[in-house]
């Protein structure tokens, strides 16, 4: 269970994981204040960004605390130690994707090595522990024996990952170096019926182009609410940099058929909204607004709150246990909205 933080030390964490925010705190924050948020910020994948700000502005206005200096030391090293395993897995990702190339099949990779790149300034504030990979259902067989043959080996049940759409392989050499290759980005069979994301549905949004704003924040939101129920602060902070990347009222409109297309009007509505009150971000919630709320929206809505994501491993994680297994089945219950032919 995490150390408890006050709501000040909450608002504090939230300042510092948002990666355009500018670092401010007092002086009057104690050693085992920060230890605590440190440790809330390592939990949510946050604490790369939070580093990186303590760096910017420098230790001096820190505590002058041994244990606290010493913890610091300590996760900045753990820090670097992850870019590098970013590093090595990007390597790796790379590598199957010229064997799919070379085989003719059509593939892309999606979620962090493309959210570190296209959505953060920094490329380091948003480390990776996988690399995901995004082909048509059609593909799967051949796609993994392609991975099989790169030196990977299958590390999750057959039957259930066909079931899944979701294939987890490992490195021989290094069981670290995690490759998940997937068929649809919506993994839960129950919700499969009203929303689905796979490659042609990411074909379409893009519409000719690569990587769209549109599409990066379609998939940011099926990953938060799709595929973790919100288990850490950094999917709200992907959906946060979505948001940001959406330059015109044209990508916003695309971002709305997007989520007609795929069925994700009510965890679009979800999704944005507690992400704009988290990070005071107004747009976020005038995008969730665009969606007409029905009964599942509107429930959804009150079940998915700030402090319900902050809380997920705190005292009142049973709680937040079950708002978010609640959510579940509101999206699984959910019907299809109509829609004008």
């Amino acid at each position: 269970m995490l150390p408890e933080l006050s709501p000040a030390q909450e608002k504090l964490l939230i300042n510092l994981a948002d990666p355009e925010a500018p670092a401010e705190w007092g002086k009057e924050l104690s050693a085992s204040g920060l230890t605590a948020m440190l440790a809330n910020a390592e939990f949510h994948g946050v604490l790369p960004i939070v580093l990186r700000k303590f760096r910017e502005r420098g230790d001096a206005d820190l505590p002058k605390d041994a244990a606290l200096l010493q913890k610091l030391d300590e996760l900045r090293d753990q820090a670097t130690t992850a870019t590098g395993q970013s590093m090595l897995l990007q390597y790796h990702g790379d590598r199957i994707m010229k064997a799919l190339a070379a085989k003719g099949i059509p593939a892309r990779i999606v979620k962090g090595p493309v959210f570190a790149r296209k959505l953060y300034r920094q490329a380091a504030d948003r480390p990776f522990t996988d690399i995901d990979i995004l082909v048509d259902p059609a593909s799967i067989d051949e796609a993994n024996r392609t991975i099989a043959e790169c030196g990977f080996e299958l590390a999750s049940g057959e039957a259930e990952s066909r079931e899944l759409q979701e294939f987890k392989w490992l490195e021989k050499e290094n069981s670290s170096l995690l490759i998940e290759l997937h068929g649809n980005l919506v993994h839960d069979t129950g919700m499969r019926r009203r929303l689905s994301l796979g490659f042609r549905e990411l074909q379409a949004i893009d519409n000719g182009e690569t990587d769209t704003p549109a599409a990066l924040l379609t998939i940011g939101i099926v990953h938060a609410a799709g595929g973790h129920k919100f288990h850490r602060l950094q999917l709200c902070v992907d959906v946060l940099q979505g948001v940001r990347a959406l330059k015109s009222p044209e990508e916003e409109s695309r971002l709305l058929e997007a989520a007609r297309m795929t069925g994700i009007e009510l965890e679009l509505a979800t999704v944005l909204n507690v992400t704009g009150c988290l990070f005071g971000a107004p747009r976020a919630i005038a995008l969730a607004d665009r969606i007409e709320p029905d009964l599942s929206i509107r429930l959804a809505k009150w079940l998915i709150t700030g402090n319900m994501l902050l809380r997920v491993n705190s005292r009142e994680r049973l709680r937040s246990r079950l708002s978010r297994d609640v959510f579940r089945w509101v999206q699984r219950l959910a019907r299809p909205r109509p829609h004008a032919a």
